[in-house]
């Protein structure tokens, strides 16, 4: 009775809030409170309310009468995360931002995007290429995560290695804190030291300190030419052998991405590829920049990657030819889901040095605790994804799973790596952030929480 009382008084005060926003703005119907209630991660958790806000300005109001009334608000992007960081596991108000969407400014002069943060990362860079320039940050969900997204969860991609990840590319924010105070760190400039580096605070913050309504963003000129070398080799001693020369040799590809063998039979299965065929280890290298020099520096590559005796060599030249190569890469998630299996995506990052013992603590992972382990990502910068494949039938698999990916997580430590490299903390990961991160800094953490949001509204429930 007193739980069905609760549900009652909410739904009357969030009716209050409802009538001060413009109509279709906050729903409670069970339509948009289930299609809000989790991400690509398997938690799911329904929120009292959805806000579908359009403008700042409802951002605003929203957040003021969440922190009057201590209500949680759960910002979210596309819902294309991979940890559970933006599942209301506290109810409360999903903040939806997909409805902020318009691309406001491109100036060529400054090199600057001005955006809204449920603007689709591809259709930006689609928009920005169109003009000459180039945003780089590319996760492999682009055509579908938001920029918004990008930004809290400071995201990476492929191309990460030469050009850096979303926060080397957030030049200021609009951010609505947690009692409705608008703040606009940073600036248009590409370089200022003016007080702290309030925005990049907000990067990576996982929708635990405010909520971003606006982002400029730093553009760069689009490199003119592109080319891409797939390899294919039958051990991964072989390819982690090649990309260990590549840069021995001086080159600073775009990209280097690597996969496993257990990842390419799955793809192969679902692609039908003859360049998959066979293969225990694939490496992509992608470089950029003057049509004549990337030629040239192409045929380096290749050279450097043949003295591993490959199985198979692909070449391509051009943007649109690049993208055969790339397409195989993207189904990769894709074929490991075929397999029916639960996939547990673990976005792990060593040191580039500790690669090759990285493919061999997965094979001996996979050998302790009965899973198959698939792996693959960006090699360049020792950024992983090692995927626990899990048969959820089997009696006593999830906690065999955990004491799986706790070895992976006090062993990729161990290395000095850490325990994520983009997807960030979410629910996921919760239960080894105190593995993760010293007490000290955790401190740092919740005062840091405490003095930007001291009712703790904002996406309740997370790491911190």
């Amino acid at each position: 009775m007193r739980r069905r009382e609760l549900k009652a008084s909410m739904t009357r005060a969030l009716r209050s809030l409802q009538r001060r926003l413009p109509p279709g703005e906050l729903r409670l119907d069970d339509g948009s409170r289930n299609a809000h209630a989790a991400d690509k991660w398997f938690a799911t958790s329904a929120p009292d309310a959805v806000a579908l806000p359009r403008r700042t300005s409802s951002v605003v109001k929203i957040l003021q009468w969440a922190n009057a009334h201590r209500v949680p608000v759960t910002a979210r992007g596309a819902g294309f995360g991979y940890v559970g960081g933006c599942v209301p596991v506290r109810g409360g108000i999903a903040l939806s931002l997909a409805g902020m969407n318009r691309i406001k400014e491109l100036d060529a002069r400054d090199f600057v995007a001005v955006v809204e943060p449920g603007v689709i990362t591809a259709r930006l860079q689609e928009a920005v290429e169109a003009r000459g320039m180039f945003y780089p940050p590319d996760p492999a969900s682009r055509a579908d995560c938001s920029i918004g997204g990008n930004i809290v969860t400071n995201a990476g991609g492929p191309r990460c290695l030469k050009y850096g990840v979303t926060r080397d590319y957030v030049l200021g924010l609009e951010v609505v804190l947690a009692d409705g105070t608008v703040i606009r760190p940073g600036s248009r400039t590409h370089k200022n030291k003016t007080g702290f580096e309030i925005a990049r605070l907000f990067v990576g913050s996982e929708g635990l300190l405010g909520v971003v309504t606006e982002a400029t963003l730093k553009l760069l000129p689009l490199p003119p030419f592109r080319a891409c070398v797939g390899v294919g080799f039958d051990s991964m001693t072989s390819a982690a052998r090649a990309i260990r020369d590549i840069f021995a040799s001086g080159f600073l590809p775009c990209a280097v991405e690597v996969a496993d063998a257990f990842t390419l039979a799955a793809a192969h299965k679902r692609t039908g590829s003859r360049q998959l065929a066979g293969c225990k280890a694939h490496l992509i290298v992608e470089l950029d920049g003057q049509e004549a020099s990337v030629r040239a520096e192409l045929r380096a590559v290749e050279k450097i990657v043949r003295r591993q005796k490959p199985l198979c060599v692909q070449r391509e030249f051009g943007a649109a030819d690049c993208e055969r190569i790339w397409q195989l890469r993207r189904e990769f998630s894709y074929a490991l889901r075929d397999t029916g299996l639960l996939k547990l995506n673990e976005d792990i990052v060593v040191p580039r040095g500790r690669l090759e013992d990285l493919f061999a603590f997965a094979g001996r992972l996979q050998r302790k605790h009965g899973f198959p382990v698939a792996s693959f990502g960006h090699a360049g910068d020792g950024n992983l994804h090692v995927n626990v494949m899990v048969d959820r039938t089997q009696p006593g698999a999830m906690a065999r799973c955990d004491a799986a990916l706790n070895d992976l997580f006090e062993q990729v430590l161990a290395w000095g790596g850490v325990i994520t490299g983009e997807h960030g903390i979410g629910l996921a990961k919760k239960p080894w952030w105190k593995l993760a991160v010293a007490p000290a800094l955790r401190s740092v953490h919740a005062r840091v929480k405490s003095a930007l949001d001291p009712r703790g509204i904002l996406n309740p429930g997370k790491f911190v």
